[in-house]
């Protein structure tokens, strides 16, 4: 197993009275692809400002490469930071902005040439290296800051939501490009943002957080297919909900009754009799069948929907339930599939596989 670049022991950071950061333990490996992610005012940004020395925690350590920075300044920690706005100087070229680091650093002039080349080419950015930042497009200026970061060869990259400003084309492209670099680089990056869909396609492994606290630490199929409580369930992507309690218990399994409807799934949890608990099913692993022509079964709930939206490669349906709730649903769209062809007003019924679902401990 890799060794950890960063370890955060018990670290909680307040400014005047107000807590930030709530007692952050987190280890990140040499090497790994590691998102801090969460909704904004979580702690993500401070976190990050921990490790690289521009803030100090008010109780704990923060560790990099096994030394104790508590008295380590920011320029001397081998970690460098890509800004959201990138904070390029406007008056230099891009060749003169990445060899900046390194004359700051006091690195040999023979050395700043091919190191700055080096680091332009990894951007594929070396064509460029006379334009100033005003002559590059909003993800050139992205890759330029990037190489002014990794020019310096640190032990470890943050990146605060460096992508938030770019169209959404470009950021497709970029957390692409991101992800093979950090794999050419094979040094920790450590990416901060609030977007789900980002931090599962680019992470080794997510850090979800909400209101200064660390909710659960996992790969993204971890997180989004087991969530470790309702926090983490409702921030990772869509997923229904249903409020029940465990009606009766027999060996390994739990009873519970959902819209009417029995449903008997594994006691994972060590649920107890009469306990109050959240069952959470995603909205792709629903399926869904038209009334008139599927007889019902047991573990079938009844609706009539209500919105149909065709988004290309899926079909997403809201359906109302018996008890006005709405549930969200979502199939891979097949044009032969005259399963698919939905409308406003059809009564359906949904179902989904035993060990689908997730259940959780009732909070409120």
């Amino acid at each position: 197993m890799a060794q950890n670049i960063v370890e955060i022991k018990n670290a909680s950071k307040s400014f005047a009275d107000q807590e930030i950061l709530r007692d952050i333990s987190l280890e990140v490996r040499q090497g790994e692809f590691l998102t801090l992610l969460g909704p904004s005012g979580c702690g993500k940004t401070t976190l990050l400002r921990l490790i690289s020395g521009f803030e100090h925690p008010t109780t704990g350590q923060v560790f990099i490469d096994g030394k104790d920075m508590v008295d380590t300044a920011p320029p001397l920690r081998h970690v460098n930071t890509v800004f959201q706005s990138y904070a390029l100087f406007p008056h230099m070229t891009v060749y003169e902005n990445v060899a900046f680091g390194l004359e700051c650093h006091h690195v040999p002039k023979g050395e700043i040439p091919e190191r700055v080349m080096a680091a332009l080419a990894m951007v594929k950015l070396e064509k460029y290296s006379q334009r100033k930042p005003k002559q590059l497009s909003g993800g050139q200026q992205q890759r330029v800051a990037i190489a002014r970061a990794v020019v310096n060869e640190p032990l470890v990259l943050l990146l605060d939501e460096p992508l938030s400003s770019l169209d959404y084309r470009l950021r497709k492209d970029m957390q692409l490009e991101l992800k093979q670099l950090q794999r050419k680089l094979g040094i920790a990056f450590i990416f901060v943002t609030h977007d789900q869909e980002e931090a599962l396609s680019m992470s080794d492994r997510v850090v979800v957080m909400e209101e200064g606290s660390v909710q659960q630490v996992g790969t993204p199929r971890e997180v989004y297919e087991e969530p470790v409580n309702l926090t983490v369930a409702k921030f990772i992507g869509e997923t229904n909900i249903f409020d029940t309690e465990v009606v009766s218990l027999f060996e390994d399994q739990i009873l519970v009754s959902i819209e009417e409807e029995k449903h008997t799934y594994l006691n994972k949890g060590g649920f107890a009799l009469g306990q109050k608990v959240h069952v959470v099913v995603r909205p792709e692993d629903i399926r869904v069948w038209d009334q008139e022509k599927v007889k019902h079964e047991s573990n079938m709930i009844a609706g009539v929907v209500e919105e149909v939206i065709y988004k290309g490669t899926t079909m997403d349906l809201r359906v109302r339930l018996k008890s006005g709730k709405w549930v969200a649903t979502t199939e891979f769209f097949d044009e032969d599939d005259p399963k698919l062809e939905y409308h406003i007003g059809q009564k359906v019924w949904l179902q989904w596989m035993p060990g689908w679902e997730v259940i959780l401990p009732y909070e409120v």
